[in-house]
């Protein structure tokens, strides 16, 4: 039985639906369709046979994209012309009112979503949203064949980084005067959303440089061209201490070659933010930072060893669910009361801890 799979959310949710890609997969084929940023991290997945690109905002904007779309969700290209890719069943990741009509369009009879989505009228069948879940064993649940069925094991996110990612972080690593065994501390000081940004990722790079136990990792700072003056401080920061050299990598890298990168550090400080779930999928020992976000909301660390820091005696939080552009209240406590200090002894814990198997 072939199945589609719509997932058109923030990269972070594309990490969390592999082990639902995977669940399906042992039934048969499975078609994804996903933004042009999303569809980047499904590249080589096993689980995975076809991504669909859905420029929603783009080139598939409008009636006429959505039926382009459509026609791209019914039918498949192949060597031997063109076919049916036959999905019996829609699982609706996403569940905005143009994800389901997308599939009603393609004549997908069955529609598979949450009961708390703004399109769940047009579902066929609506799974319970578990708020007292992880958001992957939440979508995880939108493979049920029976409705209390619990994954028997943690969940685990995937993903499959190529040769040629693997050889573009070797060069980046060449570039900066580093073996690709060299001892490192990721660091991911970015986010999309400004009030989940730890002010503190700098100082926190210093400290590294100067502690006797962490000082010979050089830090691998992870991000987008939009981190650039992040990464640029964080470079100052450890030149001040006469540490080694950080390794930047913002703007530098693919998101499975970022995913590459993380894989070979001893451990990664992150935000609640899209590293976050990268180092889960590569099962890297993680820091993660909540600030107006808490992990009960379904998005903490997967990875096998990880601890959260957070101001946990405020009671303002969580203030958003996924963290507004400026604190409600003004005072920002959540993020600019969490200390260097903290992280420093969560890494001492932590780097030397990643699993044999990873």
């Amino acid at each position: 039985m072939s199945s589609l799979v719509i997932q058109t959310s923030f990269l972070g949710d594309m990490v969390l639906t592999t082990p639902l890609l995977e669940r399906l997969a042992e039934r048969g084929p499975v078609d994804v369709v996903a933004t042009p940023a999303n569809a980047a991290l499904l590249k080589g997945h096993p689980a995975v046979r076809d991504v669909i690109l859905f420029d929603k905002r783009g080139s598939a904007k409008g009636y006429r994209g959505l039926l382009r779309i459509a026609a791209q969700v019914r039918w498949r290209e192949t060597e031997s012309g063109r076919e049916p890719r036959g999905a019996r069943v829609a699982y609706l990741a996403q569940g905005s009112v143009r994800s389901v009509w997308l599939a009603i369009l393609a004549g997908v009879p069955e529609r598979v979503g949450f009961n708390t989505s703004a399109a769940r009228l047009f579902y066929t069948r609506r799974v319970i949203y578990r708020r007292d879940l992880h958001h992957a064993t939440r979508l995880w649940q939108l493979g049920n064949l029976t409705s209390n069925e619990v994954p028997g094991a943690p969940l685990q996110p995937s993903l499959n980084p190529s040769a040629e990612d693997v050889a573009a972080v070797d060069a980046l690593l060449e570039a900066s005067g580093a073996a690709p065994d060299t001892a490192m501390i990721a660091l991911a000081p970015g986010s999309v959303w400004a009030t989940k940004r730890w002010p503190t990722f700098d100082a926190l790079a210093g400290a590294i440089a100067r502690h006797p136990l962490l000082s010979s990792h050089r830090v691998a700072i992870i991000g987008t061209d939009a981190d650039r003056e992040l990464a640029n401080a964080i470079v100052a920061k450890v030149a001040e201490t006469g540490g080694l050299p950080p390794i930047d990598a913002t703007g530098c890298l693919s998101l499975l070659a970022s995913a590459n990168l993380i894989s070979r550090a001893a451990a990664i400080v992150s935000n609640d933010s899209a590293p976050l779930h990268l180092a889960s999928a590569m099962k890297t020992p993680t820091i993660a930072l909540f600030g107006p976000t808490v992990p009960t909301l379904g998005f903490g660390p997967l990875a096998p060893v990880h601890r959260v820091l957070g101001v946990d005696t405020l009671l303002c939080r969580p203030c958003h669910a996924h963290g507004p552009q400026a604190c409600p209240l003004g005072h920002w406590k959540c993020m600019r009361e969490m200390q260097a200090e903290w992280v420093i002894d969560a890494l001492t814990q932590i780097s030397g801890s990643r699993p044999s198997a990873a």
